[in-house]
Formats: C-alpha cells, structure tokens, sequence
C-alpha cells in the first residue's frame, strides 16, 4: 500500500508513525496538493491528504478513517486504540482533542499564509486562536491526568505528539510562549521514539 502526502500534515505524520508502530508494510510517496497537483490529481482527483492506496487500488481518505482500516489489519497487541470501555473512550477523547488542535493550527496557518492579506478576516482568526488555545489546554490536562510513556503510545498520546509539534513549527504565533508545558516536554519526548525520527517533520 502507498502512503500519500508531505510529513509536515499532521495528518499524514499521525499516519505514517501509526503504521511503523503497528509494524504495517507501505511506502510513502511524498506529494504535495500545491507543488505536485497533477501528478497527484493522478492518484486522488479529490486532492485530499492523507491518502491511502490500498494493495487493491482502493482509496482511503481522511486521516481517522485510514487508521480505523489500519487498526483491522494489525495484529491485536499491535493497535493503538484499546477495543475495551473505558480505556476506549479515553483514548478517543485524547484523539478528539488532538484532532481540533491540528484543525485549528491548520486553519490558522493557512489564513496567515495563504489567503492575500486584504482578503484576511481577523476576527475570525481570533477566533480559530481561541479555539487552538482551548484544545491545547485540555491535551495539556489530558496528559497531567494520565502521563504518558515513550514506551506505551497510543492514538491519542501519538496523535498528541504530532499535533504539538505542527503547532509548535507552524501556528507558535499562537501559542504564550511559556504555554502548555507538558505538551512540549511530551512532544520532546515522543520526537525520539524510532517511529517518529523514521517519519520527521519536513
């Protein structure tokens, strides 16, 4: 199967480590939907990343789906998302979490960077910031309630790490500076586990 998409998505990061964690067999071809659009528009006229071509030429998009696929293939000891209640639901919890983080620092990211300076709506920027804040927050909880260890990544504390990190290289402008400590000591942390040195931000 081939892995679609640039490491510096959240989304396609959360995706490439989960799959050397869970030991899954891919290759990564590493496309852009801004400089490589054709040959990308090839593979997936839809443009959307992370996508997932499976061993049968069948797409996969979005990045939850992907994983829940991916959770089917691997061996049971090898999933990252518990099958019982509650450790179930708490690991979707800090998935969710993880998740509107990344969406927000995206958001954001891309209204800085993207749209024309005159075209920017600042209040509802305001807005999306607020929203990043929020979400860091409560991963910042999430992680003092249960700390994490290296050794024992899940979904959430892997989906955790590669939300922080897109926040801390892409959306910073954001975020106090002497904000959420346990996010940047967990990301320092997790940054050097082989699954995410194999699959670096770029």
């Amino acid at each position: 199967m081939q892995l679609i998409g640039m490491l510096d998505s959240p989304y396609v990061r959360r995706v490439a480590i989960a799959l050397r964690l869970m030991d899954i067999g891919y290759q990564h071809l590493p496309l852009s939907v801004f400089r490589n659009m054709p040959e990308f528009r090839q593979i997936n006229p839809v443009l959307k990343v992370p996508t997932l071509v499976c061993d049968d030429g069948e797409l996969l998009m979005d990045s939850s789906l992907i994983l829940d696929y991916l959770e089917r293939l691997a061996p049971a000891e090898r999933r990252l998302t518990p099958e019982a209640l509650p450790a179930r639901q708490h690991c979707l919890h800090g998935v969710g979490l993880a998740l509107a983080a990344m969406e927000k620092a995206v958001q954001a990211y891309y209204e800085r960077n993207l749209r024309p300076a005159e075209a920017r709506h600042e209040p509802w920027l305001a807005r999306v910031a607020e929203q990043l804040n929020a979400a860091c927050a409560l991963m910042e909880s999430f992680l003092q309630r249960q700390p994490p260890a290296v050794a024992q990544l899940d979904q959430a504390t892997l989906s955790i790490a590669v939300a922080w990190r897109f926040i801390a290289e892409r959306a910073a402008e954001h975020i106090a500076a002497d904000a959420y400590p346990g996010l940047r000591a967990w990301s320092v942390q997790a940054e050097t586990h082989p699954a995410f040195l194999a699959c670096p931000f770029e």
